[in-house]
Order: structure tokens, then sequence, then C-alpha cells
């Protein structure tokens, strides 16, 4: 979700102990794979493991949160109904549940209050209600800055973009880094890595895609990608004076941008190899919960 951190502990159950024996172990399995889950970035999973317990177990105030925050983490409007329907359902079971209430009231807090008035009037209430019961929480925490958030002006909108850019950036730069080194140990080593270790696995589908001579350009514009974009826009603005000196535009060009879609296609195909592999391992993890398996050893995040 915009301007979110991914805090699975929001729905943690305040009252554990009101589940009996067996069905508190399969609630709980549940709840870790969901937690898994949500850590990896897998939010369909997550809605998928909650529903299958939710079909499994009945009505549950946490599961109705993990699937609520797993709608609410693709901030997007038809997700966001799909997520306040879960919220509100968790809260007619438990209206005292901390998670339920600080994650509806983010929901609400980053709604639109032109295209849905009703829910970004209900923060309000949510808010005070969560502060009333848990002043001190790790949720009120998390509320208290959802609320500095929603409260941000359109310069802060502005520096965010900027430090996003630059965290993009920097991602694309050390991605082709690591990927010359893998490449120079061979590569073999990387391929064979542990599937279930998430860095691993990004580092073994980026060698697999980005290999090969026909993709030495991409992994060159990748490891110098500051310096290729600083040169990418002295070019576009003298080329764009040329245009102008030279009569072939009478005022604004945008024919010399042109040098900047190479910096921008290297930066799009390492997302997107960065994308595939973590919904590869994603689908492995979810998989292997599904299935039981690994339930001693934890699985690397």
């Amino acid at each position: 979700m915009t301007g979110r951190s991914r805090r699975p502990e929001t729905c943690a159950a305040p009252h554990r102990g009101a589940h009996g024996g067996d069905r508190t172990t399969t609630l709980d399995t549940y709840e870790t794979r969901c937690e898994q889950l949500f850590l990896a970035g897998g939010n369909a999973a997550v809605r998928r493991a909650a529903q299958e317990g939710l079909d499994a177990l009945g009505p549950q105030p946490d599961l109705y949160c993990w699937l609520a925050l797993g709608h609410a983490a693709e901030d997007e409007d038809d997700h966001d109904d799909l997520a306040e329907e879960a919220f509100r359902a968790g809260l007619a079971l438990d209206r005292d549940h901390l998670g339920l209430l600080a994650g509806y009231a983010e929901l609400c807090l980053r709604a639109d209050a032109f295209d849905h008035p009703g829910r970004a009037d209900r923060a309000v209430a949510l808010s005070r209600r969560l502060k009333e019961l848990a002043p001190e929480s790790a949720e009120a925490d998390r509320l208290a800055a959802a609320e500095r958030w929603a409260r941000r002006g359109h310069w802060e909108d502005l520096r965010m973009a900027a430090v996003q850019g630059t965290i993009a950036s920097g991602h694309t730069q050390e991605h082709a880094r690591t990927l010359d080194a893998d490449l120079a140990a061979g590569g073999d080593a990387v391929r064979a890595a542990d599937p279930t270790d998430r860095a691993a696995a990004v580092r073994a589908a980026t060698v697999e895609a980005l290999a090969g001579p026909r993709n030495a350009p991409v992994r060159f514009l990748g490891r110098h990608r500051t310096v290729v974009w600083a040169l990418s826009c002295c070019l576009a603005l003298v080329t764009n004076q040329l245009l102008r000196q030279t009569g072939t535009v009478e005022s604004l060009s945008l024919w010399g941008y042109l040098w900047l879609l190479p910096v921008l296609l290297v930066d799009r195909r390492f997302a997107a190899v960065r994308k595939e592999a973590e919904a590869r391992y994603v689908t492995r993890l979810e998989t292997e919960l599904a299935a039981g398996h690994d339930r001693e050893t934890p699985v690397r995040s």
C-alpha cells in the first residue's frame, strides 16, 4: 500500500486463548502461511491462504484481517472495496481487534474523500477507537505514522517521488554489478543456490535472463546507469538545441529525449526480471507451505 510498511503483526490475535486445542493449531498454521507469504510480497497468495482458512475454519477475525491486507496491499479501487468488506466482516466478529482497526483506519486514511467520502470519514472513529483501546501499542504507532503520511503536502509527494527514483536507480546498478560478479564466477553456483532463499532465487533468475553476449549492452548500461543517465540528459539537451538552431523545429522539441530511452528500457528490463523472480519464489513458497513442507526450518526471506 502506498506509503505503508508491511507489518504482519497487525493481524496478531489479541485473544488467542479463545480458540480451543487443535483449532488453535490449525488457525496458527493458516496465519503462519499468510505471514510468510505477506513478507514475500505475495498479495494474491495471502488472499488465497486466508480464504482457504476461512473456508476450513469458518469466520475468524485474524483471517479476515489477512484477507483484507492482501487486498489493500494492491492499492487499487476494486481491491480497496474488497478489503473494506473483509475489515468490516472481521470487526463484526471482534470489534476490538487491534489489527483490523489499524488496517481499516489506514485504508480509510488513504481513501479519496471525493470518490469515497464515507470511507474517508470513518478513519476518525476507527483511529479514536484504537487509541482508546491500546494507545501504546505497535498498531497505534503504525496508525500515527499513517496519519502523518495522510497529512503530507505536495512538496512531500515530490520528495518521495525523487527518493523512489533514486532508490530504483540504485537497485538497477546493484543488480547489474551483482550479475557481473555472478557471471565472472561462472554462474553455476548461483543457479544451484537454495531456491527457498529469496535473494538467491532473484540472483539465479537474473543470471538466467540476462546472461549471454546479446545482453551485454543491458548489463553495461545497468552497471554504469548514473553516468549513462547523465550523459543521456546532456545529449538530449544538445540535440534539442541543435534542432532549434538549424530550424528543424521551431520551438520545443522532444526528439532529443530519445537518448533517454535506452536507460529507461534497461531499468524496465531489470525490474521485470526481478518481478518475475519474486513471483516464482512466492509460487514455490505457497506450494511448500500448503503442502506442510519445511515446518521445522523457516523459509528465509
